[in-house]
């Protein structure tokens, strides 16, 4: 039986990587004998444009029926004076909430062949490798009371209700402590709890997670003290969890670390690891439909759609092999491009990463 496919191009750059990443995923299908099928469907700002609304009831319909969905990215300033809740964010938030999605794995690996784009002395970040843990449909984006209101005096006034229920924490606590059990056994969960109550009742469920798993070190650090950390001595970190509003800075301020945010992944599971899988960048509409965009980010997002939804390690093993070939010939977009390397556009990427593929299959086959 296939296994469904949904891809959701999204706006500006997003089709364009999207592309790439699509053309990567059919070929190492191809090599590895897996049956997919792919279908596209519309979010963000072109499901508003066609629709009237950021997530149309068939793409929520056809999200839910797939085995995982790609997704490019949402948004553009041509949308940011629509009705708040018409603006595209709205349809990727709501997809997410929608279809349980409440574990985010980023991964921040530096590629040694880009330690000299990294923002950070190399050896610095000569072998990151951190594994960011973010909830996804709780905290303070989803929290109700919100909105903005006239007080008395006439002064207007925005809020947004940070909370967190215990079963919220517990679950993504494990998915953490689970990844850190494949990994070097350490996690770091970053709170507040010296400012919110929220964040003392996340490290009271983490410390009592613990308990669960004596062969993962459990360390705590404050959100401001982490940002700190990561750009003082990021190869402290292994596994880093934490909730939405704090993973969402933390994982972006992790991407410079690596290159640039052009090369960080996503993958955002379900109770059942059925997942989304996207890069970590926005849409880019400065660099839209100018063939500059990194679809790097994107086609490794396609390694971990294969690894923890298409039970395909092997594949997925073949795309980040690839990804690092390429790399290595110095093919690079501008985004990671140094003078001493070859700069290349979004589509010839897109051509190297297939050529790599190939050349390894001819390898194994000779």
């Amino acid at each position: 039986m296939s296994q469904r496919i949904l891809v959701l191009p999204g706006d500006h750059i997003g089709p364009e990587v999207v592309a790439q990443a699509s053309r990567v995923l059919k070929r190492v299908a191809a090599d590895f004998g897996l049956a997919i099928e792919l279908e596209e469907a519309s979010i963000g700002g072109a499901a508003l444009e066609a629709t009237g609304v950021p997530l149309p009831d068939s793409t929520l319909e056809r999200a839910r029926a797939a085995d995982a969905i790609l997704l490019g990215a949402v948004g553009g300033p041509e949308w940011d004076a629509v009705e708040r809740d018409l603006r595209p964010e709205r349809g990727l938030l709501k997809i997410r909430s929608e279809l349980g999605l409440f574990g985010n794995l980023r991964p921040a690996i530096l590629y040694p062949q880009l330690a000299a784009a990294s923002s950070l002395r190399p050896e610095a970040v000569s072998g990151l490798d951190i594994l960011i843990v973010r909830e996804l449909t709780g905290g303070i984006y989803f929290g109700e009371p919100r909105g903005i209101r006239t007080l008395e005096s006439g002064e207007r006034e925005g809020y947004n209700t940070y909370v967190y229920r215990e079963s919220e924490i517990e679950r993504i606590g494990r998915l953490a402590f689970e990844s850190a059990r494949k990994r070097n056994r350490r996690l770091c969960s970053v709170d507040k709890s010296n400012v919110l109550e929220v964040t003392v009742l996340w490290r009271e469920v983490m410390e009592r997670l613990a308990a669960d798993y004596p062969d993962v070190e459990l360390s705590h650090m404050y959100v401001d003290n982490a940002a700190m950390q990561l750009v003082r001595a990021p190869k402290q970190f292994d596994v880093v969890v934490t909730g939405n509003m704090f993973g969402d800075i933390l994982s972006d301020a992790a991407a410079m670390l690596t290159g640039s945010i052009g090369m960080l992944p996503s993958a955002s599971l379900d109770v059942n690891s059925r997942g989304m899988y996207e890069p970590c960048h926005g849409s880019a509409p400065d660099i839209s439909g100018q063939d500059a965009a990194n679809p790097l980010a994107t086609i490794l997002s396609v390694a971990m759609m294969l690894r923890y939804s298409l039970a395909a390690p092997a594949a997925a093993d073949a795309v980040e092999a690839a990804v690092s070939r390429v790399l290595d010939r110095g093919l690079r977009t501008p985004d990671i491009c140094t003078p001493q390397d070859q700069q290349v556009g979004t589509v010839a990427m897109g051509d190297a990463v297939i050529a790599a593929l190939e050349a390894n299959t001819l390898e194994e086959s000779a």
